[in-house]
C-alpha cells in the first residue's frame, strides 16, 4: 500500500523501493520480537523514530545497531552512497527520539525508550566505526564505496543516563 508521500508524487522510484524495504523491516522486527531474518539483521537492529528535519513529521528507520554503554552506536551508511541518509539530518536537527529495541523481558519482546542522539568525532568516531567493519566486512565496503564521504556515526544514549 503507497504511503501519502507515493500516493502525491512527491518521491521517486529509489525512495519508494527504500521504503516498501524498510517497512517490510519494521514488520517483520515488529511481529517477532526483534528479531529480523532478513539478511541475516537478527536481533542487531533498532527502529528509531525520527523527527524530519524539514517537515517536523515522524519517520521511522530500521538501523544496524552495536550494543555500547548503555545505548547503541549507529552508522549512517546508506550502503556506501555518497551522501548520507536523511535520518541522519533528521537525527542532527532533532536529536531527542524514541528507539524500538528488542527485549526478551518486554511482553511482546520490544522496549521503547527514549534517547538521545550525538555524533562522534575524531578518535570516538573511528574506534566505533572499527566495531562495525568488525561486526560485518560490508561495513568497510560501504566505507570504500562511499568515499571520500566520511560515514558518520552516532550513539544512542537512554535520556537521563
Amino acid at each position: 500500500m503507497a504511503g501519502p508521500a507515493e500516493r502525491r508524487g512527491l518521491i521517486g522510484i529509489k525512495e519508494r523501493t527504500t521504503l516498501n524495504w524498510n517497512d517490510g523491516i519494521i514488520e517483520e522486527f515488529r511481529a517477532n520480537r526483534g528479531h529480523v531474518t532478513t539478511m541475516g539483521f537478527g536481533d542487531r537492529l533498532v527502529l528509531v523514530h525520527s523527527i524530519g528535519a524539514k517537515t517536523g513529521r515522524t519517520h521511522v528507520f530500521p538501523v544496524a545497531a552495536i550494543p555500547d554503554d548503555g545505548g547503541w552506536l549507529i552508522a549512517a551508511s546508506k550502503a556506501g552512497a555518497p551522501d548520507n541518509p536523511a535520518w541522519y539530518h533528521n537525527l542532527l536537527a532533532h536529536p531527542d527520539v524514541d528507539v524500538e529495541v528488542p527485549d526478551p523481558n518486554a511482553a511482546d519482546g520490544i522496549r521503547t525508550l527514549a534517547v538521545h542522539a550525538t555524533e562522534l568525532t575524531g578518535a570516538q568516531r573511528d574506534a566505533a566505526w572499527e566495531r562495525f567493519t568488525g561486526a560485518s566486512p560490508a561495513f568497510a565496503d560501504y566505507a570504500t564505496k562511499a568515499a571520500p564521504r566520511v560515514i558518520p556515526v552516532l550513539r544512542l544514549l537512554p535520556r537521563g543516563h
